[in-house]
């Protein structure tokens, strides 16, 4: 037996809501990740550089 009332339906989760902002918005949100991976890869290589 299942219970769907709304009112013990439990709130959507942040995650849940992120991944869906992310699929809605998937230009913006590939632009950001792949920033963010040369970004760090960026800092990585720099410390690895300057502590060779």
């Amino acid at each position: 037996m299942t219970n769907n009332s709304p009112s013990t339906e439990p709130q959507p989760r942040y995650v849940k809501l992120a991944m869906r902002n992310m699929v809605q918005k998937r230009a913006t949100s590939l632009k950001h990740f792949f920033l963010t991976t040369v970004g760090l890869l960026a800092v990585l290589i720099g410390l690895a550089y300057l502590t060779r």
